[in-house]
């Protein structure tokens, strides 16, 4: 993505940070390269990045994630999503029977 490359090149300080920090969850091999793509491609989707999408969805399916797992992936995104709305909406009604 080319804008990532401007602001890589604008500071590079924080670029490398943000490049160790995607690398960290990786140390150790806990999750396999396939499990870890699949948890970050529903996490993007619930974060509503596109390029977090479009590299994650790359990177999963380059892992050997098929695309039965990328949909069951996505699936517990949006229910993870439904869920959010679901707690938020019920704070929204504390809140308005506390006024």
């Amino acid at each position: 993505m080319k804008s990532t490359g401007l602001f890589r090149k604008a500071n590079p300080a924080v670029a490398k940070a943000f490049h160790d920090l995607e690398l960290a969850p990786r140390e150790g091999d806990v999750l396999d390269a396939k499990t870890h793509e699949l948890i970050s491609l529903a996490v993007a989707v619930t974060t509503r990045c596109d390029g977090c999408i479009t590299a994650h969805a790359g990177a999963a399916k380059k892992a050997g994630a098929s695309e039965t797992e990328v949909a069951a992936a996505l699936g517990t995104a949006i229910a993870l999503n439904a869920g959010a709305a679901y707690v938020h909406s019920s704070r929204a009604l504390e809140a308005y029977q506390s006024l």
